[in-house]
């Protein structure tokens, strides 16, 4: 008999900086990962690039909190491979409903065109995924996500592992036990997701322009 993983014991792992995968969205089981090169997006360095600052300037979508997850968590597993299965779905739903995982939605009218999802946990926020059903919608949502971050107190964005795609947007790739002392401290860290509002676009970009 196979045990159900309750969203607990997936809290408690993240603490340990162990997460979950399933081999597809058909496979109901899942797979513990401890990677030895860990991603992570630093709050004060994210890359904006000019293009990029000129169409978050433009406004042309509206982005929202926590206001459309299991859609935003839908759009991401809609893709040929897929790591997130229904285990995925129902843990991190059901954590979204106890208040530990956010998303921020892009829409295009009342067209949901991008989003990111992910856990919140102390000052650490563990991204899952992203989508876009739009040009630059996952990039926009991804700079407004950083900004509202650091804002609301957050010291340590992991994105499990390190690509070539992060990488173009200001990610670095760590060690496992870098890692595992900056999750301990930033677990200590006084933040919460909905101590501010989402930061309005003018915000956005100056606070990444620096860094470009």
């Amino acid at each position: 008999m196979r045990l159900e993983l309750t969203p607990e014991t997936l809290l408690q792992a993240y603490r340990l900086g162990v997460f979950p995968m399933a081999e597809s969205r058909y496979d109901p089981r899942l797979y513990w990962f401890d990677p030895v090169a860990r991603g992570v997006l630093p709050l004060d360095g994210f890359r904006l690039s000019r293009s990029l600052r000129r169409r978050i300037r433009a406004e042309p979508f509206r982005l929202s909190l926590d206001q459309a997850f299991e859609e935003v968590l839908i759009g991401c597993a809609e893709r040929e491979t897929t790591w997130i299965n229904a285990e995925i779905a129902r843990l991190f739903t059901t954590l979204h409903r106890q208040g530990h995982a956010h998303s921020i939605e892009v829409w295009d009218g009342e067209d949901l065109v991008g989003g990111v999802y992910g856990l919140a946990l102390g000052g650490v926020f563990c991204g899952e995924s992203m989508f876009s059903r739009r040009k630059d919608a996952s990039k926009i949502a991804l700079a407004y996500l950083v900004t509202h971050l650091r804002n609301c107190g957050f010291t340590l964005f992991d994105t499990q592992y390190p690509t070539e795609h992060l990488a173009s947007l200001g990610g670095v790739e760590i060690s496992r036990v870098a890692y595992r002392a900056r999750l301990a401290q930033a677990l200590q860290a006084d933040a919460a997701f909905d101590r501010a509002a989402l930061p309005s676009a003018y915000e956005v970009v100056q606070r990444n322009t620096q860094t470009s």
